[in-house]
């Protein structure tokens, strides 16, 4: 009750937002007057019917797109996490947000049916925010969770943006639990007490800036991370017989970025971008065990490079027409040294030391064209080539073209009905950490070799998507996505002239998968509830591939066969209260390897929160984790076979489940400008 009397005394609804008849919906800032947010990011998730992209973590320009444009260009960055940087946009500089649905003329969809333009102020004036937060966990813990430090301005026409981060926290997925290993001879069970508690420590620097140059205008960023994770373990045997095991994990990452966009105009039709990146990440990966005597050391220093350049040229034909072509270069580089040693004497490792290098080229071309007011097509066709060396204990080299079309087809059937039809060919990017060595020692998948000579994957992708407005504002989304799949990227076993045998990325074959989803957004405005918002989506998935250990039909490794996330939020402007409840679906995700198959489990969890500004420039959140299965929050099982699964069988079986303390997390903040 006093929930609900709290929002009646919410305030009256904001301005609506504005729908043209083009598929663009423009929320203006005063859509956001009441609604107590704080940034660029904060007023997205408030959008009915829009979620979040922030893109993928490939190589390349091209295909890591978000779903959110700046001032209609996309972040000249790759390492720098768009929602990262919609954090750095106070409410403040925003003037409006544009969503577009299925396409306009002169709007680059980066591959997405749905984009966000955020369009900032152009007089931005000097903005900031200084923010630190804390974290405290029952076991005694307390993290001096984030430090932030942010600020933006103006010198006549050029703009300048400054920010650091620095932030502390625990691995919410392992913490104090208990393993058992039952043996498949049937001797007596192995039951341990587990001691685990990962820290994870990181932190940046970034600088933006941005000036006329030439008639156009030029923006140049800089970004220096750090980040080192150490999970140390102690495993405490109690039965049969008391013993301890030791393992260690350290994990250290330096990136640096340094990029560039250059924009000009020619006449109101064409624009020309530019866009330049170098980027360098320099990883040492440190995994050790102590077990019976055996002190097994597993390392790995890897050192990779990407250069892109990019160019593009776009025209809009009128009102109806436009149209754009360009040309992207990449050049890809890794260094990986890898040593394993059992009590000092070395150990051979497959593919240990590898350099490998890439060049790739890809040309494109799209058009977006309306023909009618409820019509708009959409069409694009990549075309990609690489050549890819290797040197050092795996010699290769092979060159790689894929032609990727792209046809999406959106009709607004109805004024509150938009049906989306998308079929275009997919093709993943290499991952270069698939290419070397890697270890887990501590939960018995142990070491896993690298394999430069993987493909990337393919897929050939049909997607339907129906989008019913109602309530004014409410958004409800069902699609469905079926892909025939090819070079299918998985696990699969690595044979020595030894006889050893280890398990490594690789290409399975051919497969498919189909995908349907719901998402919905649910203002209660109409209802008598104002200022109350529920927000959520539901994924199903199947998946078919060959096992290329037993030859049998089985998922793809990794896979989630569900997730959903429901969040329930409230403002109450009359309080300069923003309270609310995210709920975060349970997931499980099974890995095939040839002589196991690892079950993952993370148990559901729902956050509550409440944040109060008391003025416009203070907010002060608070949150409080929860696991709803708390003595399983993350549970680990693995069926180990003596060989190969094809040989059959049983197998033993180690159930390891952690469960997380309770905590609470506290932030303040201070806007300036």
């Amino acid at each position: 009750m006093l929930f609900w009397a709290l929002a009646q005394a919410a305030a009256a609804v904001a301005p609506s937002a504005t729908a043209d008849q083009q598929g663009v919906t423009s929320y203006p800032a005063s859509y956001f007057a009441t609604q107590n947010a704080n940034n660029a990011d904060d007023m997205l998730g408030r959008i009915p019917g829009f979620s979040l992209d922030t893109g993928s973590s490939v190589r390349g320009f091209e295909g890591a797109a978000g779903n959110v444009l700046i001032n209609g260009q996309r972040p000249a960055t790759k390492t720098d996490d768009l929602g990262t940087i919609l954090t750095r946009i106070p409410v403040s500089r925003v003037e409006r947000i544009d969503v577009i649905r299925g396409g306009a003329p002169g709007v680059d969809m980066q591959g997405k049916t749905v984009i966000a333009n955020v369009i900032l102020k152009a007089d931005a004036g000097l903005k900031g925010v200084l923010a630190e937060s804390n974290y405290v966990l029952s076991d005694g813990r307390f993290f001096v969770g984030q430090i932030r430090a942010e600020a933006s301005g103006a010198v006549g026409p050029r703009t300048w943006e400054l920010a650091g981060h620095y932030s502390s926290g625990p691995d919410d997925a392992v913490s104090t639990g208990r393993s058992l290993l039952t043996h498949a001879d049937g001797s007596a069970p192995e039951v341990a007490l587990l001691e685990s508690k990962g820290l994870d420590v990181s932190g940046y620097l970034t600088a933006a800036g941005e000036t006329p140059l030439f008639g156009g205008r030029l923006r140049l960023n800089g970004r220096l991370a750090q980040e080192k994770f150490k999970e140390p373990e102690t495993d405490r045997i109690v039965a049969p017989a008391p013993d301890v095991q030791n393992f260690g994990y350290t994990q250290k990452t330096t990136d640096t970025e340094i990029g560039g966009r250059y924009s000009h105009g020619f006449g109101p039709s064409t624009d020309l971008e530019l866009v330049g990146l170098r980027t360098t990440r320099h990883r040492d990966t440190d995994s050790s065990s102590a077990i019976d005597g055996i002190a097994t050391d597993f390392f790995n220093r890897a050192i990779s490079s990407e250069r892109i350049l990019r160019g593009v040229i776009k025209h809009r034909f009128g009102q109806r027409v436009s149209a754009e072509a360009g040309v992207e270069n990449a050049d890809n580089t890794l260094d990986s040294r890898t040593r394993l040693t059992a009590n000092g004497a070395a150990e051979v490792l497959p593919a240990a030391n590898v350099q490998v290098d890439e060049s790739r080229t890809e040309a494109f071309a799209k058009a977006t064209w309306r023909p009618i007011d409820a019509l708009t097509l959409d069409v694009g066709l990549r075309y990609e080539t690489s050549d890819i060396s290797s040197t050092g204990d795996v010699v290769l080299s092979k060159s790689l073209q894929f032609a990727k079309p792209r046809i999406a087809l959106t009709w607004q059937a109805l004024a509150p009905t938009q049906v989306r039809l998308r079929f275009e060919r997919e093709v993943g990017q290499l991952d270069f950490n698939d290419f070397v060595a890697s270890s887990n020692l501590a939960n018995g998948v142990g070491i896993t070799a690298g394999n430069p000579n993987l493909n990337p994957q393919q897929a050939w992708t049909s997607e339907i998507a129906v989008e019913q407005r109602v309530w004014k504002d409410a958004s409800v989304v069902l699609t469905f996505r079926h892909q025939k799949l090819s070079d299918v990227e998985d696990r699969g076993p690595v044979f020595l002239a030894d006889g050893a045998v280890f398990d490594r990325p690789t290409n399975i074959g051919d497969g498919t998968e189909d995908d349907i989803s719901l998402a919905y957004s649910l203002p209660m405005d109409r209802f008598g509830w104002k200022g109350l918002l529920i927000k959520g989506d539901m994924t199903r998935r199947w998946s078919a591939v060959t096992d290329p250990t037993t030859g049998e039909k089985r998922r793809i490794s990794g896979q989630h066969p569900d997730d959903w996330n429901v969040s329930v939020s409230q403002d109450i402007p009359a309080h300069q209260l923003y309270v609310g409840v995210d709920m975060y679906g349970g997931f499980r995700r099974d890995y095939y390897r040839f002589n196991l198959v690892e079950t993952v489990k993370l148990a559901t969890y729902v956050r509550p929160y409440v944040e109060w500004k008391p003025t416009p420039a203070w907010a002060l959140r608070w949150e409080m984790p929860i696991a709803t299965a708390p003595d399983t929050r993350f549970h680990d099982t693995l069926q180990i076979f003596s060989g190969p699964r094809s040989l059959g069988g049983r197998p033993d079986v180690l159930d390891r489940r952690f469960h997380f303390p309770r905590g609470f997390y506290f932030r303040i903040l201070r806007n300036i400008g």
